[in-house]
């Protein structure tokens, strides 16, 4: 069994869903975890049976790495993955890839000219339901997309940007309900349309928020070069965390999905669905149970295409069409004009 030497740097909120599946596979060893809090790099560390550093130089120029997990804030993927390529280290970032798309390009090109694999954590792709709409849309049991829609209304308080020192920030976040929130759902849309997008026509801005620099609301409208228009529509101001909506209108049906749950119905009458299997569970530790089986889905298939000489599901190269979307969104909505592609 091929064994590859991990190390992740961020110990924070989505650390345990990297560091747990990569404790668990039979291919991979936690050798050393890096945060630039050494209290939360030292009990991580002590949790998880490994070293600990406070500089990913550091740990990726002495640890002989084969793989580093990225998950920190989102201005430092590109730092990092571009600093470990150049290392001859394989990189697995959670999304976004980056801030700036240009940034995104450069962690692309810093990979293959190095020889190595960079993976973007898009996990949601690995749901039961979202498995069951892109088959289906692909099958061409649907017909033509005619057209889709998203909603994302989800609750990120003052009190939770006050607790972070880079949300909420461009520099270091690079937005907010888009970039942070909606930004899987938006994937999963692009994904199941399939298609090079014209254009990005969006609004955003800060309609309930005091203390942020960034959007907390943002709608507008995405037209693919296959003739498909869809829509979309985030905040993170509402009461709660309400279940996420994708809508796909197709000739032969409408395919939905409602937070992990997928139904298509057909214009036939036959309907199919599909949903998380309560028996398939993953232990991330003491962390909030919405948490799935998705990432280690993800991070498996990762490490078998690293195994077997092949690219993973979902590269830079895939994961930068859904960047250089949600930048579009941006520039967009910064300079009130639409973004042709």
């Amino acid at each position: 069994m091929i064994m590859f030497r991990v190390g992740i740097v961020g110990c924070g909120n989505i650390f345990p869903m990297h560091a747990y599946p990569v404790s668990e596979l039979s291919c991979t060893e936690l050798v050393a975890v890096c945060d630039n809090k050494e209290d939360r790099a030292k009990e991580k560390a002590q949790e998880l049976g490994c070293k600990y550093y406070t500089d990913y130089k550091e740990m990726i120029d002495k640890e002989n790495l084969d793989v580093v997990h990225i998950c920190t804030p989102h201005y430092m993927h590109p730092l990092i993955a571009i600093y470990a390529a150049e290392k001859k280290v394989s990189v697995l970032t959670e999304k976004p890839m980056s801030i700036k798309l240009e940034d995104a390009e450069k962690m692309i090109n810093a990979a293959e000219d190095n020889n190595v694999t960079l993976g973007v954590i898009f996990q949601n792709r690995y749901n039961k339901g979202s498995q069951l709409v892109k088959k289906t849309l692909e099958s061409g049991e649907l017909g033509k997309i005619i057209t889709g829609k998203l909603s994302v209304t989800w609750d990120r308080s003052d009190e939770y940007y006050s607790n972070s020192d880079w949300k909420g920030t461009w520099d270091k976040e690079g937005g907010g309900v888009i970039i942070d929130q909606a930004i899987h759902t938006m994937d999963l849309m692009r994904w199941f349309i399939d298609s090079e997008i014209e254009y990005v026509d969006a609004n955003i801005s800060n309609r309930a928020h005091e203390i942020i620099e960034v959007e907390d609301s943002a709608e507008g409208v995405i037209k693919y070069k296959n003739g498909v228009h869809t829509g979309f529509y985030a905040i993170n101001y509402y009461g709660y965390d309400a279940p996420v909506e994708i809508e796909i209108y197709c000739e032969n049906g409408i395919a939905s999905m409602v937070a992990d749950k997928a139904t298509i119905k057909f214009n036939d009458g036959r309907t199919l669905i599909a949903d998380q299997d309560p028996n398939e569970v993953f232990n991330y530790g003491n962390v909030k149970s919405y948490w799935g089986v998705s990432h280690v889905k993800q991070i498996k298939n990762y490490y078998d295409s690293l195994a077997n000489g092949t690219k993973p599901e979902i590269t830079g190269e895939e994961a930068y069409k859904t960047q250089k979307m949600i930048c579009a969104i941006y520039d967009g909505g910064k300079e009130q004009k639409r973004i042709m592609f």
